[in-house]
């Protein structure tokens, strides 16, 4: 395969997850990694800075789908159709293959605390374009920083489900339901009957 393969960031993608599984974060290097995709080290660098950066290229994607359904909802729909619009949007790049990927990411993750601290901006990033989204169809700026709260809440609780389920029903589906929950629950704290579970 060509070396300026425009499927780069996959095969990278692809690489590190086999990579690491075999050999461990600590013991893979870019050099490695770059073989394995059939790329060179330059190309590594051309698309990621280090790579722990690999696991973690979709969430710029993730954030410009984001916000790209937000500003396409129908003009009037309010904050909380905005949310759904974006996990709609999400739903091109949130598909059984990438269920696969994210089963090996939680794996790698899992097993070394410098990949999970890296993983932990991957929510604050992709917030960040979810409020910025909200205020620019007019939210204030409490309702679109809960807003993009709510919706990563409930898209962590969306990917567990996926990643835990059958596969049967897409993405977007797990993400409407984990919405409709995560607000549910937040209206129901003030319950004197609220009981958590």
């Amino acid at each position: 395969m060509s070396r300026w393969a425009p499927d780069a960031p996959d095969r990278l993608e692809t690489a590190v997850l086999e990579l690491f599984a075999e050999n461990g974060y600590e013991e893979t290097t870019v050099a490695q990694i770059a073989d394995r995709a059939g790329l060179n080290r330059a190309t590594f660098f051309r698309h990621f800075a280090d790579k722990r950066e690999v696991l973690f290229g979709g969430e710029d994607v993730l954030a410009g789908l984001f916000a790209d359904g937000i500003r396409a909802a129908a003009p009037g729909t309010a904050p909380d159709g905005c949310l759904r619009a974006a996990f709609a949007a999400a739903g091109d790049v949130m598909t059984p293959q990438q269920r696969a990927k994210a089963a090996r990411r939680v794996r790698v993750a899992a097993a070394n605390s410098e990949v999970q601290e890296r993983g932990l901006l991957k929510p604050a990033r992709m917030a960040a374009a979810i409020d910025a989204a909200l205020r620019e169809r007019g939210a204030g700026e409490l309702t679109a920083r809960l807003g993009a709260q709510l919706a990563m809440l409930a898209f962590s609780v969306a990917v567990e489900r996926w990643m835990g389920s059958d596969g049967a029903e897409p993405f977007p589906v797990h993400a409407a339901a984990a919405l409709d929950e995560v607000q549910a629950r937040a209206a129901g704290l003030g319950s004197p009957s609220h009981r958590p579970a």
